[in-house]
């Protein structure tokens, strides 16, 4: 292995990046010196202004499969993989008409606060905190996978366990110092980081080597073959600029044979939702309605999954009120919407110009390094140019998996240091105890994040966080709509409902990824060379079952076609077993859930906590 020192590295790359690192960190040193008391670590003080909590939810829901793996899946997968940015972004709309407003009149800290003010049940509080854990450790890992992805590109011969130790240690001290008012101005800053370096590369890319629909166009068969390829293009194999190329303005280099064939990358069912049914040897046409009910579930998964994540919900807390925080939410909208034209570009272009990165196995060497490896095709011709938009794309992506890594913290430290500490081990606890036990279980999840991190190399970015959001689907989400649209669900059918669904989706989830993992490490290895104990997970991977049951496989893989329409019915149907244990209060709850704050009955439900 090459020396760390003497590893060739292109100075506008680490130039880029480190501005980014070190930006963050003095912005977290600088917001920790107005992070004095618990609400400014837990809620940012609720004070934090439409605008900036626009901003800031965008650059903290814009993560690693935001910037990098849309691009990547669209690249791999072609057509199907559209779906991720479409319900990426619808999700807002199912917060904006449902849940935003009232979660923030409701007056708590965390979402466990919500559980227990709602049911009055300290018990449904212990309840909700595991599932924030569940949840916000399922969406760490690919942000993980991000960063040690980023590092790795930066530099070649750093192992990819480093890069995600090197932003987690980062991360956490962030979070450690300022809390959530220490992250809002770093997360609102990153996500105009983001939108310039993803728009900006791209546009160049475009006006040297031709438009998107004329990329799109060279995928498609009722092209002319004669326009297929540039024949200088052609002959070296290597992408000509859009001044010598023919009048299409796209070129395209020849296609591996790990890459999808046209037909099924323009396919609305192709490689995402057919895998299962190849791997069974189905005909196309057999194949139609398991790829149908894949699609529904994933739409499913990544709709309902936005509107119930915890971190995301956490922030809007953080608005003075409920009409801030409905505002707020149209404008996320807005924000991640125009965010979410430019990923689908670079995985068009990049399979035209850079198909070489199909033959890769995992991370930068994959599918998922095209956003950062696309913009430096231009140093060949354009010299220091490709190299400074290499450095844009680079900062992009440390801005991605840092803002949205820094939201999932402080959303988990807030569970164990508010939920499981200041109201369950010691519920007398001051400000000043609290706060300790903050910055102790940031350092404490930050540590198990990364080692999670390590673990997930070979997976697809956007294929976990697509899990992350069937769990936050089948658990939090019709806890959230359900408590606040319902008034006769009862703490027993809440909990029954949450807890069967999240777990069931949670165990399907489990097997598959175990599945994917042991078959991917073990086709790094020959028969002769595998190590003992990955011979023996292989034999028991259920690759074949799951080979011999696509139907098992896709409900298994995407579980929220099943498992949120479970957890609701189960919900109402164990609250109508259990009437009698309605709370005697619920029409006043339901009044301050949905009440214009003209009224006055607006509470903050932790108020003894702040008298402490």
């Amino acid at each position: 292995m090459t020396p760390f020192l003497a590893i060739t590295v292109d100075p506008w790359i680490l130039t880029f990046s480190m501005v980014t690192v070190l930006v963050t960190i003095a912005m977290g040193f600088w917001s920790a010196r107005r992070s004095k008391t618990a609400s400014d670590f837990f809620v940012a003080g609720r004070s934090v202004s439409v605008g900036w909590n626009a901003s800031a939810i965008s650059g903290e829901y814009l993560s690693a499969a935001s910037f990098m793996g849309i691009a990547g899946m669209v690249m791999s997968s072609g057509y199907d993989a559209l779906w991720y940015p479409v319900c990426y972004a619808c999700g807002y709309l199912f917060l904006l008409l449902f849940i935003a407003g009232p979660l923030r009149r409701f007056g708590a800290y965390t979402i466990p606060d919500f559980a227990e003010g709602r049911f009055d049940s300290p018990l449904f509080r212990k309840i909700a905190v595991v599932f924030v854990l569940f949840i916000g450790f399922f969406y760490t890992m690919p942000q993980m996978k991000g960063a040690g992805t980023t590092l790795h590109y930066i530099f070649p011969d750093l192992p990819y366990w480093v890069g995600v130790a090197l932003v987690g240690a980062v991360i956490t001290l962030n979070v450690a110092l300022g809390g959530m008012k220490g992250i809002t101005l770093v997360q609102a800053v990153q996500y105009w980081v983001k939108m310039f370096a993803i728009s900006v590369p791209i546009f160049v890319l475009m006006a040297v080597y031709g438009n998107y629909g004329a990329h799109l166009a060279r995928n498609d068969k009722s092209t002319p073959p004669s326009a297929l390829y540039q024949a200088s293009g052609a002959a070296t194999n290597a992408p000509v600029p859009f001044s010598s190329a023919n009048e299409s303005g796209a070129i395209r280099r020849t296609l591996p044979a790990k890459a999808p064939n046209d037909e099924s990358w323009l396919n609305p069912f192709g490689p995402l939702t057919t895998k299962a049914a190849k791997a069974a040897k189905l005909s196309v046409v057999e194949s139609r309605p398991y790829s149908l009910l894949y699609t529904y579930s994933l739409i499913i998964a990544l709709v309902c999954g936005t509107a119930g994540l915890p971190h995301i919900l956490v922030r809007f807390y953080t608005n003075p009120n409920g009409t801030a925080a409905k505002r707020t939410t149209m404008w996320v909208m807005v924000l991640i919407g125009v965010f979410y034209l430019f990923p689908p570009m670079f995985g068009v272009v990049g399979r035209n110009i850079m198909p070489e990165l199909y033959n890769g196995v995992s991370g930068v060497k994959g599918t998922d390094g095209i956003v950062l490896k696309l913009p430096a095709i231009l140093r060949e011709r354009y010299g220091v140019l490709g190299s400074i938009l290499s450095g844009v794309a680079c900062a992009g992506a440390f801005a991605a998996f840092m803002s949205t890594f820094s939201g999932l913290l402080v959303s988990m430290t807030g569970a164990l240091a508010h939920d499981v500490y200041g109201r369950i081990l010691r519920p007398k606890s001051t400000s000043e105890q609290r706060l300790r036990a903050f910055k102790i279980a940031a350092v404490i999840i930050g540590t198990v994040a990364v080692l999670l991190g390590t673990l997930v190399e070979n997976f697809e970015i956007n294929f976990m966080v697509g899990q992350a959001f069937a769990i936050a689907a089948s658990s939090y989400f019709p806890l959230l709509f359900m408590s606040v649209w319902w008034r006769r669900m009862t703490m027993r059918g809440a909990a029954t409902g949450m807890l069967t669904g999240g777990l069931l989706a949670l165990v399907g989830i489990s097997l598959t990824s175990y599945t994917t993992f042991v078959v991917t490490m073990s086709g790094k290895y020959t028969a002769d060379t595998m190590p003992g104990w990955l011979a023996t997970l292989k034999a028991n991977s259920l690759e074949t079952f799951w080979a011999a049951h696509p139907l098992w496989r896709i409900l298994s893989e995407q579980p929220a076609i099943w498992s949120v329409p479970l957890a609701i019915t189960l919900m109402v149907i164990v609250s109508k077993l259990t009437k009698q244990e309605i709370p005697p209060d619920i029409r006043m709850k339901m009044l301050v859930l949905h009440a214009p704050e003209e009224l006055g009955l607006k509470q903050e439900y932790i108020q003894e906590h702040l008298a402490h």
